[in-house]
């Protein structure tokens, strides 16, 4: 989409804001999304996504066959929507799942980004020039189907009906949870994986060109990343079950330290290729144990539409801002001077988690 705006943006400046309006939207969502699902359900909301990005697409590829810069603009903002409910799907997961086989559930919807990794760059470049004169009409005709293949899934899935709504189903409210050091501890330890993985993860391919690496090795780099970000999902969920969240998550925050440090020893291709992969693993890790625990922390109806919508919005919050900082970071201070912040919050954070820790064993309270 960046490219697509580069050629239609009236002002260059402008290049990336369709791009930038999809995390806006995803953010933005999260908590309509989670309400909605709450009255009526996870299948009616998924089918409902699926519609959207069916909308979405349309709209985008209608926006590059007309050139309309600013219809482009509202294809992201489409887009960025349906994120706001797909979202929810690894919470689906552990809802529909026995027990025992619940953070197993959770991980292995994380792992169906290995194969969006690889599939979605496969089509994009198998349907970019599909229509004549019109160059990714036919990649967004393409997340038209697929949107259509989602909806016709979801309306054959069997996913739980909402319960009847009663008072009781309210529960506490969001400012009583959030005293709770399992909520504190969920919620920052997700917050910080998105935080500081988007920030490296964003910087690197800036980086990488500043010191006159390759386009494809660049782009080899982020595809290790990727597999670091989901191939442990096929088991993390087994190291949880046998270890537990805590542990996990605490072995996430060292690998995202460890990323850091990597990455300080040198500009070399090897040394920003293990670093990368190193930190989608200390994302992946600390991710998916601070998802399975933080279902633990919600006991109602109620309280599970705003833990989970208040969790997920500070995620994409801080997400979009660790985005749009890493380029102006890299630019000011440079690659060794990001990373050792970045190390430095990863610190502050593990300590943090620790203390947190501690405060749920003292009070004997984890929930």
């Amino acid at each position: 989409m960046a490219l697509i705006g580069r050629r239609l943006a009236p002002d260059a400046a402008l290049s990336t804001l369709p791009l930038a309006l999809v995390p806006v939207a995803t953010t933005l969502m999260t908590i309509p999304a989670a309400q909605f699902m709450r009255r009526r359900g996870r299948r009616p909301g998924f089918a409902l996504a699926a519609l959207i990005g069916i909308a979405g697409a349309t709209v985008a590829a209608s926006a590059v066959w007309l050139e309309n810069f600013w219809l482009l603009c509202g294809g992201g903002l489409l887009i960025g929507a349906v994120n706001g409910f797909a979202t929810y799907y690894r919470f689906a997961a552990g809802e529909v799942a026995p027990p025992e086989f619940r953070t197993r559930a959770i991980s292995l919807v994380m792992a169906g980004g290995v194969v969006a990794a690889f599939l979605g760059s496969t089509l994009s470049t198998q349907t970019k020039d599909l229509v004549a004169g019109h160059p990714f009409v036919g990649s967004f005709a393409c997340i038209t189907v697929l949107q259509g293949l989602i909806l016709l899934i979801v309306s054959r899935t069997q996913l739980p009906a909402p319960t009847p709504k009663s008072d009781a189903d309210d529960g506490r409210s969001l400012g009583t949870i959030a005293h709770s050091p399992t909520f504190v501890l969920a919620v920052l330890g997700a917050v910080a994986s998105w935080g500081l993985m988007s920030l490296l993860m964003n910087a690197t391919p800036l980086s990488m060109e500043r010191h006159h690496h390759a386009f494809g090795d660049t782009a080899s780099v982020i595809q290790w990343h990727v597999l670091g970000m989901y191939v442990p999902s096929f088991f993390t969920g087994s190291l949880i079950r046998r270890f537990g969240e805590r542990p996990l998550l605490l072995t996430g925050v060292v690998c995202i330290a460890a990323a850091a440090w990597i990455n300080t020893g040198g500009t070399q291709l090897l040394t920003f290729m293990t670093g990368l992969t190193v930190l989608g693993v200390g994302w992946n890790f600390l991710f998916v144990s601070c998802t399975s625990l933080i279902t633990a922390t919600y006991r109602t109806e109620g309280e599970k539409a705003r833990v989970q919508s208040a969790n997920d919005f500070l995620i994409f919050a801080t997400m979009i801002v660790s985005t749009f900082s890493a380029g102006p970071l890299e630019e000011r201070i440079g690659w060794y001077a990001l990373n050792q912040a970045a190390l430095g919050v990863a610190a502050v954070v593990g300590g943090a988690l620790l203390l947190l820790m501690w405060r749920e064993r003292r009070t004997g309270h984890r929930g």
